[in-house]
């Protein structure tokens, strides 16, 4: 089936031909995928048309955000779920456009710690609330008690699978 590089593909066609009450656990992993596209596809569309930049630009000026000391490439790397070498080439971006700077602590070369610059924060600060107010708007149409309500149910959905995890690293 061709389609359109501006359509998205439904994750739930797996189950379309499945009788409705049956095979609940798939349903719902589908739906969560599926919903989980949506949105990113429309959050990376718009970050690229109104900012010029990618997900993972943004993912890792929001970690810099949250740490106004900076953090170690390796740490960055593991709170983004980017490869080291790929979040050495998103920091030498964002380098260059003046948004972090990297320093080596105690001139320890071995360590790199990247911050954000004051320009780096006032454009992640309207990224942000850009950011907010896309998703605000994705969801206007479900009412803020029914969010409240999903959100609780995720918990217990999102705890039940920790608790099931069959690795040891179960963070």
């Amino acid at each position: 089936m061709a389609v359109a590089d501006n359509e998205t593909i439904d994750l739930e066609i797996i189950v379309r031909d499945t009788q409705e009450g049956k095979k609940p656990e798939l349903r719902l992993w589908l739906r969560m995928l599926s919903t989980t596209k949506l949105i990113s596809q429309e959050v990376r569309r718009r970050l690229r048309t109104e900012f010029g930049a990618t997900l993972p630009q943004f993912d890792l000026l929001a970690q810099l955000d949250r740490e106004k000391n900076g953090l170690r490439l390796g740490e960055l790397s593991k709170r983004t779920m980017v490869t080291n070498g790929n979040v050495t080439g998103l920091v030498e971006r964002l380098e260059g456009e003046g948004l972090i700077v990297r320093e080596t602590p105690d001139g320890d070369r071995r360590v790199t710690v990247a911050k954000l610059t004051p320009r780096g924060e006032e454009v992640f600060t309207s990224m942000a609330k850009a950011h907010e107010g896309w998703l605000r708007d994705m969801m206007a149409d479900v009412d803020p008690a029914h969010i409240a309500e999903l959100l609780e149910d995720m918990h217990l959905v999102k705890l039940s699978i920790s608790n099931h995890l069959s690795g040891s690293d179960n963070d």
